[in-house]
């Protein structure tokens, strides 16, 4: 693909690393983008190991094989780091946002030299604070958007709450913590993102 985003998602079955990347691809779709959203089907195991990937772009996509140089990698579970080389071909002008309490300097060790953009989100701490459970998808997809500029805030925003709406119908206490973890997560990252541009101006 000449053109547009890939993202690779790495996460553990039960955490939402797939959902989070199907929603992100429904999102996208409804702001007029062509979008490509599909799980690595592996071992369905809770607690296994699990890949998903986005395509998302303006023009239309003719890849269908797996994302092998992404633009941004998404790490929903940090302990994947001890065991999966999360950064295999991520572009070197790319990004990684890992869920972690963690400060930035000291994931670093475990990125093998990567020299891109590293983002850190507690979404563990979001999500227990606004849903009472560790539910990081949500949290994480914020922060997919946020670095990847992929559509303007007030836009995925309201795109969500529609969402959630129609996926919560019958649980809609779910609905307001979601949306508030979402708003939460995408102010990390934004506050991250004005620190980058910050150092280099």
């Amino acid at each position: 693909m000449s053109s547009g985003l890939e993202i690779r998602w790495h996460g553990r079955g039960g955490q939402g690393a797939k959902t989070a990347a199907l929603l992100l691809a429904d999102v996208a779709f409804k702001t007029g983008q062509y979008v490509q959203g599909f799980p690595e089907y592996g071992p369905e195991r809770m607690g296994a190991p699990i890949t998903a990937y986005n395509r998302i772009s303006r023009s239309p996509i003719r890849v269908h094989s797996n994302i092998y140089t992404p633009d941004l990698v998404v790490v929903v579970d940090e302990t994947l780091l001890h065991s999966v080389d999360v950064t295999a071909g991520l572009k070197e002008d790319g990004a990684i946002i890992i869920n972690t309490p963690k400060a930035r300097e000291e994931i670093l060790p475990l990125l093998n030299g990567y020299k891109g953009n590293v983002y850190t989100v507690d979404a563990r701490k979001i999500s227990i604070e606004t849903l009472g459970k560790n539910f990081p998808n949500s949290p994480m997809l914020a922060a997919a958007v946020a670095v990847s500029g992929v559509m303007e805030r007030d836009t995925f925003i309201k795109e969500m709450q529609t969402s959630y709406e129609h996926k919560f119908a019958k649980k809609p206490e779910v609905i307001a913590g979601n949306m508030k973890a979402l708003s939460m997560a995408y102010d990390v990252m934004e506050e991250a993102l004005a620190q980058v541009v910050k150092k280099s101006a």
